[in-house]
């Protein structure tokens, strides 16, 4: 028979996976409205944002009632942090993706050097990174989780050549400042994007795992094989 916590923690996994749909939609939606420069789909964005803060009340409510009437330990203790700090991240994502509408909205189509940037493909990534954060979540995948995190290096690279090739348009045309300006600010905010779907997935890691790898993951995730090796071959050649 199911017990009381049983069922809030259903209704807990229920209204994220809600959360992840709508923010990975919302998402979605910024960066079409963009590659086909649709501005009623980006205002469909910024309408729709209300809905995300109200799931994201509901379940920070949820959260705090399973701490409050409840000892959970273990597997479900770990849920219940993460869902707290995996609902901050998937509502600032939402966020984002209005940032992101609003910009567009303002410029209402691709300025005519958008080819010489890597927008499309950090939109390509950005996507990728999210779905799999999300996916990693619903099915407890921690390889899929890793993926994720291996490719934050990959999208601040995109927004860094962004950054560069933008600035040296607005050196060569002014005329095109503020159109280059607000794709800087587009670039910036999927470099964030990228960044919170990176902390979706360490909580992820942390589920799963039981291992915190937040701030530390490089080192943590990817090189602890190799700093083992180090150790053995120190101690069979006699190193302090």
């Amino acid at each position: 028979m199911e017990t009381h916590f049983d069922i809030q923690l259903g209704k807990l996994k229920t209204r994220l996976f809600k959360m992840c749909s709508l923010v990975d939609e919302q998402v979605q939606s910024a960066l079409r409205a963009i590659e086909e420069e649709d501005v009623p789909l980006a205002e469909a964005v910024v309408a729709r944002d209300k809905k995300v803060d109200k799931y994201d009340v509901k379940i920070e409510k949820i959260c705090q009632r399973l701490f409050a009437l409840n000892q959970p330990v273990a597997m479900d203790l770990r849920l219940i942090m993460s869902a707290m700090t995996i609902n901050t991240n998937l509502e600032r994502i939402g966020d984002l993706a209005v940032n992101i509408s609003e910009n567009f909205i303002r410029l209402q189509k691709k300025p005519s050097f958008y080819e010489q940037t890597k927008i499309a493909e950090m939109s390509v990534m950005v996507k990728e990174m999210l779905r799999n954060a999300i996916d990693s979540f619903i099915q407890n995948d921690a390889k899929l989780a890793e993926k994720v995190i291996r490719s934050d290096d990959a999208l601040d690279a995109l927004n860094s050549e962004n950054h560069a090739a933008l600035k040296e348009i607005m050196k060569q045309h002014p005329d095109n400042i503020e159109p280059a300006v607000a794709l800087l600010v587009t670039s910036r905010e999927m470099e964030r994007l990228g960044d919170h779907a990176t902390n979706i997935a360490e909580d992820v890691y942390f589920i799963v795992e039981a291992e915190l790898i937040k701030h530390q993951y490089e080192k943590f995730l990817f090189s602890q094989a190799e700093d083992l090796e180090k150790e053995i071959d120190s101690e069979m050649n006699g190193d302090d």
